[in-house]
């Protein structure tokens, strides 16, 4: 079992940047690949990005490339999301995610054990 808690959201301007943490307690986060997701309100809840066990591979969403970047410190049990050039449409709850098993990166939320309760992040036009 493993708890996950974000931290780092908040109002921000367009154009502005954000750094999202992701902290774990109980087993150690190096176990298992880590994933950020988010839901706008009236919406699915939609892929942002992942980072495999070890940290060298990682996804991000195809729209987000270039401005969103996942990372890992698994001496501290964290998982980052740097997020540049926010633009109101990136307004949502951002949800941090552990994967077990092989420990692979995964797009699927499906795909994912645990989850946190997620962390607000509101982009202002």
């Amino acid at each position: 079992q493993v708890q996950l808690v974000e931290s780092g959201g908040g109002l921000v301007q367009a154009g502005g940047s954000l750094r999202l943490s992701c902290a774990a307690s109980g087993r150690t986060q190096s176990s298992y690949a880590m994933g950020w997701f988010r839901q706008a309100p009236g919406k699915e809840r939609e892929f942002v990005s992942t980072i495999s066990r070890s940290g060298g591979i990682t996804y991000v969403a195809e729209p987000l490339k270039g401005r969103f970047t996942i990372s890992r410190d698994n001496a501290k049990n964290t998982v980052y999301l740097q997020m540049n050039s926010l633009k109101p449409e990136d307004t949502a709850v951002y949800y941090c995610a552990a994967r077990g098993g092989s420990g692979a990166a995964a797009r699927a939320y499906e795909q994912y054990d645990y989850w946190g309760q997620g962390t607000q992040v509101t982009v202002s036009s």
